[in-house]
């Protein structure tokens, strides 16, 4: 038996995912805790995930629904998000990306515990999947960079986690929050379509909430080359799009009423990557003739910078 009202808003975003979608889904339906809903929120899918997803709400209609932008086009990871948001019913909302699955006792234990520690939000540890499809590759648990069981004031986790800082971040299938403390941070920043919108709308969380770490992993991060965030690492895009990141934070911290030097002093080290002086240009594009001029003209000093620079890898 459910409630009529869901205590639980379930947010999952699709993009031709039709060889994963039903897994996603079948791992909400098979949880412990029965007060949810499920929001399948089509990004512009041109497989068979819409079919999929409309047969689901279709069964279940008073727990799970199909929703796309109008028209049926493709508005990004964000603006989805941020659909699933404007129409989510519960209290609470957490997220489940349609590759990825939940241990049927997730829910349970994540309501639980945030009502036990009487937090805003719990973000657990995750289990990153990879035996789905080869078996001989051991599955790895990967906790969250920061001390666990413990609850963290801002702006503490912008200090010790990706992106700013070394700690690894939490992935969105393990994070449950407060629906109305996401509505007052705005949501997720539909600038962000593809990449790099988990972590802005975690650097709002670690700036404006407390947040406790779980060490539980009760969720499963499926681990593919041709996903999104699997293929497009070390490339150009990603970094076209931590720069946008990078001046996003900028310019919030800018509007943030609390000033934080050391936040400060972490973005002005991560933009050093960014910045093209004249000597790097100079070695970036006539590396060869330019140094081999400076070794026989130049003082060693300068040799040694030069050497330096075309260590650093310009990614612009």
């Amino acid at each position: 038996m459910h409630t009529t009202q869901p205590e639980v808003s379930i947010i999952m975003c699709m993009y031709n995912v039709e060889k994963y979608l039903r897994e996603a889904i079948n791992s909400v339906l098979h949880q412990t805790f029965p007060h949810w809903e499920l929001l399948l929120i089509d990004d512009g899918s041109e497989d068979g995930s819409t079919l999929i997803a409309r047969q689901y709400a279709a069964e279940y209609p008073a727990r799970i629904s199909y929703h796309d932008h109008g028209e049926h086009v493709n508005k990004g990871l964000s603006a989805s998000r941020n659909l699933g948001l404007s129409l989510a019913k519960g209290e609470l909302v957490a997220f489940l990306d349609a590759d990825d699955v939940w241990l049927p006792n997730y829910l349970e234990l994540q309501v639980n515990l945030l009502r036990q520690k009487n937090v805003p939000v719990i973000c657990e540890a995750t289990k990153y999947w990879y035996n789905w499809n080869a078996r001989e590759k051991e599955n790895q648990v990967v906790y969250i960079g920061a001390g666990q069981d413990q609850l963290y004031h801002p702006p503490q986790l912008m200090l010790e986690l990706y992106p700013l800082g070394k700690g690894a971040a939490p992935c969105m299938c393990g994070i449950i929050l407060e629906k109305e403390l996401l509505q007052k941070l705005g949501g997720f920043e539909n600038s962000f379509k593809g990449m790099y919108e988990d972590q802005v709308f975690l650097s709002k969380l670690y700036l404006n909430a407390p947040v406790y770490i779980s060490s539980n992993h009760h969720n499963l991060y499926r681990q593919r080359a041709d996903s999104l965030v699997g293929a497009s690492q070390n490339t150009p895009a990603y970094h076209v799009v931590r720069k946008h990141y990078l001046d996003w934070l900028k310019k919030y911290l800018r509007q943030h009423p609390q000033k934080y030097k050391e936040i400060d002093r972490l973005l002005q080290q991560a933009w050093r990557q960014y910045s093209v002086s004249p000597l790097r240009l100079l070695v970036r594009f006539v590396p060869g003739r330019l140094k081999r001029f400076l070794r026989k003209h130049a003082p060693a000093s300068l040799v040694r910078q030069v050497n330096l620079a075309g260590k650093v890898q310009i990614n612009a």
